[in-house]
């Protein structure tokens, strides 16, 4: 059973493409999504791997807070033996859910969107988790609203997302979600501060199927071709489409621990609780991890932030 969890933030620096399979519509190479929405996700084996190589990337030979034992062991013991034989994993991760979705806009050149499902999803999920729930999400809104202070209004009550022409009011709920998620989810250094002002005003709240559209519309297709080396041309049948989520994409996981599961009485002393767990993987989680394809090409950098309850 896991007791301790805590959300881990994740801020896509680069588009990314977290595959589904070869399919037979439009695009060649979509995304994931849940079933029965449609929202993009990304698995949580796809993040649990990429976290755990971060850390057996980490240039120290042994795990911060960790160091009577070697970084092989530790990182066995957090995230399981690779031969999974021995003992389980005592992290364990939820797939990551879609926060906050970036669209185009006619004024202040792009706005985030969410919808009331995807924000009573994520309350709750604080609340699986044992957290506090902030006063700025305890009454969420269940209109479409925008902040009080929000740079997209064209005329009146008007915002025009991507081609879309919408009516929009001005909400004081909004408000201060935008204020919380700012100050909570976006990285804290001097480097952010502008998107973190930016965050504050031009978060907006759309109904789900709006929403629905939009993440399903609006994300980035790529085209990519293969070149055949004798030929300097095309390679036949090498032309293909991927899908990915933009750039600025907010999305989210669960982080779950639990006390060890192996019987080894050193490796107990040094976990003995779930609470020491997930103290050990805070302190060694890194800023920035690889999540997805296309490594090669500069997809996937996601700059990750750990959520500070205080």
């Amino acid at each position: 059973m896991f007791k301790s969890a805590k959300p881990l933030f994740m801020l896509c620096e680069t588009p990314l493409h977290a595959g589904s399979g070869n399919e037979l519509g439009v695009i060649d190479l979509p995304i994931q999504r849940e079933r029965h929405t449609g929202f993009p996700k990304v698995e949580a084996s796809g993040i649990k791997g990429c976290i755990r190589n971060s850390f057996e990337n980490l240039k120290e030979d042994t795990i911060n807070g960790a160091s009577t034992q070697s970084k092989e062991t530790i990182i066995n013991l957090l995230f399981g033996p690779e031969n999974g034989n021995e003992h389980g994993s005592a992290l364990s991760f939820t797939d990551g859910r879609l926060l906050l979705f970036p669209v185009k806009s006619i004024k202040g050149v792009f706005a985030w969107i969410t919808c009331p499902r995807v924000l009573e999803k994520f309350r709750n999920e604080l609340r699986f988790g044992g957290l506090q729930i902030p006063d700025a999400l305890k009454e969420l809104p269940r209109e479409k609203s925008a902040t009080e202070q929000s740079n997209l209004f064209v005329k009146g009550n008007k915002i025009v997302l991507e081609e879309y022409t919408l009516d929009i009011k001005k909400s004081e709920q909004c408000s201060k979600l935008a204020e919380w998620i700012s100050e909570n989810i976006l990285p804290q250094d001097g480097m952010y501060g502008y998107l973190r002002n930016k965050m504050q005003q031009d978060i907006v709240v759309l109904s789900d199927d709006e929403f629905r559209d939009f993440v399903t519309l609006s994300t980035e297709v790529i085209t990519r071709i293969k070149i055949d080396n004798e030929k300097g041309t095309v390679k036949n049948g090498a032309l293909f489409s991927e899908e990915y989520l933009p750039a600025e994409s907010i999305l989210y996981s669960m982080v779950c621990a639990s006390p060890i599961f192996s019987q080894n009485e050193e490796h107990q002393k040094l976990f003995e609780n779930d609470e020491r767990v997930m103290e050990v993987f805070q302190a060694n989680m890194p800023e920035a991890i690889q999540l997805g394809g296309n490594a090669t090409i500069g997809k996937g950098l996601v700059r990750v932030v750990k959520y500070n309850e205080k």
